[in-house]
């Protein structure tokens, strides 16, 4: 276009909608009549011009509903620039949705270029990933191509850099467990004694996963089916460091060796009940809301102190209801008193 708008200087943002498909003359001319309603050709071209190229861009603008056009008293035609959200929106939506499939696209080849690359490598049973992005993007991979089950093992470690209980919640587990698939986790008590990660926990618990508690566990690990694993290579490595490393284990000897190794500390945890929840639940037996959250969680190994942190109560509360609970059905100990509640159906299996 020989006649450029008057007035336009280029800015760090200004090929912005051009990523929407707009062309640099249509980007420069909308930006104009966003600030200029009710302007005529002349006024967003350079004096003296011809302003007949401005008004071929000014038609494109109205032909794509990105403008209006309207006669004045003296017939000639004013524009106004349609509103941004309205008139963009769909675009942006449009490439929205467009880049969504280009990303999947890439995982695809990025599978392809895997399994080739193992192929011609004689089926490597061992894979290699470095970076925290790449670490992500392969868990949520893996997790989302889960048919049948879940499985992770979730140390008392620092908090990872791949991807959050919340995240992994929202990305892909919700997903998984709507396609019927089974979610189990063994986490480590200490996450219990952290009020929020324990709320997430038992959230978890409460939209169908498997969660049980065990003391320590000796390595963070998730698995998808029987067929892939995902592990740091050094389980003491500091998780906060610029570039985690971490292995992925196709089916192998050492992939059956996993399987085993969480399949004895799913068996050897304590289950979290559904009923650990901050609402007060319907659950069986005659115990009152707060006195079955205490029983609970009790039952994983929180200590007094912990149950009083997360369900926001005084300590002496917690121990003074755990003694009311133990003389009501003549426990001399705590132990006695958590056979009672087992037998008693006041802790539901999930």
């Amino acid at each position: 276009m020989e006649s450029r708008p008057k007035d336009l200087t280029p800015a760090p943002d200004s090929s912005l909608l051009s990523l929407l498909g707009l062309d640099a003359e249509q980007d420069a001319v909308y930006r104009l009549l966003v600030d200029r309603p009710d302007s005529v050709p002349t006024s967003v071209t350079e004096p003296g011009a011809d302003p007949g190229a401005v008004v071929r861009v000014l038609q494109g603008l109205v032909d794509r509903g990105l403008a209006s056009a309207e006669r004045d008293e003296v017939g000639g035609l004013r524009y106004r620039a349609a509103s941004p959200v309205l008139a963009l929106g769909p675009l942006l939506e449009s490439r929205r949705s467009a880049l969504h499939r280009v990303e999947h696209f890439v995982s695809e080849l990025a599978e392809r270029h895997r399994a080739a690359a193992r192929s011609q490598a004689g089926g490597a049973p061992v894979e290699v990933l470095t970076g925290a992005a790449a670490i992500r993007r392969r868990l949520v991979e893996m997790q989302r191509k889960a048919r049948h089950e879940l499985r992770s093992l979730v140390p008392a470690m620092g908090r990872t850099v791949a991807i959050s209980f919340e995240d992994n919640l929202d990305e892909v587990e919700r997903e998984a467990m709507r396609r019927g698939v089974v979610v189990r986790a063994v986490v480590a008590r200490a996450w219990l004694e952290e009020p929020r990660a324990a709320r997430w926990l038992t959230a978890l618990a409460s939209e169908g996963q498997r969660i049980a508690v065990t003391e320590s566990l000796p390595i963070k690990l998730v698995m998808v089916d029987d067929d892939v694993a995902l592990l740091p290579l050094d389980p003491a490595r500091d998780e906060t460091v610029e570039e985690p490393v971490a292995l992925v284990v196709h089916r192998s000897g050492l992939l059956t060796a996993l399987i085993s190794l969480f399949e004895q500390y799913f068996a050897l945890g304590r289950e979290l009940s559904p009923a650990v929840r901050g609402s007060e639940s319907d659950g069986p037996g005659p115990l009152d809301p707060v006195d079955r959250q205490i029983v609970a969680l009790l039952h994983v190994g929180l200590t007094d102190a912990a149950i009083a942190r997360q369900l926001g109560i005084g300590h002496r509360t917690v121990q003074r209801r755990l003694h009311e609970l133990m003389e009501s059905v003549g426990a001399a100990t705590r132990f006695q008193l958590g056979w009672h509640a087992s037998e008693s159906g006041w802790l539901p299996a999930p």
